[in-house]
């Protein structure tokens, strides 16, 4: 539980609970941190408050961040986890499941960014690089200040076009 006032800033107290974590081996080298999108989230701070934590876990040594990847546990150089999916490949596969599923139909819009960030606890390029990969496949296309849809099924991966 956070002490919001006492004399340990939150960010502090922030990273003591992360570096718990992987002291009692529930976050291993090469696992992310919470981005700073969840922290903001599960803790109710600013994001300013969320990057201090990211930089006392680095100034602690038992963390490295990569930028536009994130924070990882371990130092930076060291041996890396096996190579996980991006997640925002994970977010477009979940989101292209649902199509293919029928959850959402041709000329439906996908979920927005806020959604996503809400649901997948993500930061906004974060979205936007899972909305831009399903762009990228075929499965929706994107109208400029109205949202983005779902594609007609002949224009999905795997179809045969005209």
């Amino acid at each position: 539980m956070l002490d919001r006032e006492g004399p340990v800033p939150i960010y502090q107290q922030i990273a003591q609970l992360i570096h718990d974590q992987i002291t009692r081996g529930e976050l291993a080298i090469g696992d992310p941190v919470p981005s700073e999108a969840s922290l903001e989230a599960d803790f109710r701070i600013a994001r300013t408050t969320a990057r201090r934590v990211a930089r006392e876990l680095r100034e602690r040594g038992v963390a490295h961040t990569i930028r536009g990847q994130g924070t990882f546990v371990g130092e930076a150089g060291g041996s890396p986890a096996p190579r996980r999916i991006p997640v925002y490949r994970r977010i477009a596969e979940e989101i292209a499941a649902r199509i293919k599923q029928g959850e959402i139909p041709p000329n439906k819009a996908i979920p927005g960014e806020k959604t996503m960030m809400r649901e997948y606890g993500v930061a906004k390029v974060t979205a936007r690089q899972a909305v831009a990969c399903l762009r990228e496949q075929g499965w929706v296309f994107t109208v400029p200040h109205r949202g983005t849809y779902v594609s007609s099924a002949d224009n999905w991966p795997g179809s045969e076009g005209p």
